[in-house]
């Protein structure tokens, strides 16, 4: 079932949600996969919960792994880091 937000589950009345498993491969949601349910004020967000650290340190420099947000200012992010880097050697 798809709806334009994305799809569609259902509740058993167990209260459990069942994910498809084409969904869960796409998400890569695997068995005991721990998930994060945050409340908001037209439903819920479910999130997968990072097993691994997003940032990790490779030749002394902080690299994300993560995925980028599609709607990212990247000059803006650029000119924060740049300003936090500067901030920090004017402190030495």
């Amino acid at each position: 079932m798809a709806s334009s937000n994305g799809t569609r589950l259902k509740v058993d009345k167990s209260g459990r949600i069942v994910v498809s498993k084409r969904l869960r491969d796409h998400l890569g949601i695997h068995a005991e996969a721990e998930l994060e349910v945050t409340p908001q004020s037209d439903g819920i967000f479910v999130r997968v919960v990072d097993q691994e650290p997003a940032l990790i340190k490779v030749d002394g420099l902080w690299v994300h792994r993560g995925t980028a947000r599609a709607d990212a200012d990247w000059e803006h992010v650029i000119e924060d880091v740049r300003s936090e880097r500067i901030a920090a050697v004017s402190k030495r």
